[in-house]
């Protein structure tokens, strides 16, 4: 298995468990980090999950891992919030993120900047539209490193 595969699967698992707890998904990651590797779970709800959350959360979606044993390397199991820099990588990010502020870096420099703010005003295809200075400028999928939520303090 792929480590899509193991992210889909997990997302499977994770769905009448989050369901039971009153949260939901934002995301599911398998990462090496050195030599381990991370199976992580992020949840979200309105107002924000509490540390109680994701261990419900994590207790749960651990005994149905051990169940289902599909996953053949060791990894560590993390389930948090997804912060509130949080990134933004699947569609579902991109529209509950509509009118707010987000930073997108480039791959290459374009009109030697590789770091744009703007409020993120289009999604379509990939293709990511924000609003910098009151001029929409619109980014194809392909030039995008990254997308996140800014931090307002």
């Amino acid at each position: 298995m792929s480590r899509k595969d193991y992210e889909t699967r997990t997302e499977e698992l994770l769905c009448p468990i989050v369901e039971e707890y009153g949260v939901r998904i934002y995301d599911v990651e398998y990462v090496k980090e050195g030599s381990d590797f991370y199976l992580r779970a992020y949840i979200d709800k309105d107002g924000g999950v509490t540390i109680d959350d994701c261990e419900n959360v994590s207790r749960a979606l651990n005994v149905r891992l051990d169940e289902e044993d599909f996953i053949k390397d060791a990894y560590i199991l993390e389930v948090s919030s997804p912060g509130l820099g949080r990134k933004l990588s699947r569609d579902r990010h991109f529209i509950n993120s509509m009118g707010s502020e987000v930073e997108l870096k480039t791959y290459k420099p374009i009109d030697k900047n590789k770091e744009f703010v703007g409020i993120l005003t289009g999604y379509e295809d990939g293709n990511v539209t924000l609003n910098i200075d009151n001029k929409l400028v619109t980014f194809n999928k392909e030039d995008i490193a990254n997308v996140k939520l800014t931090l307002d303090f």
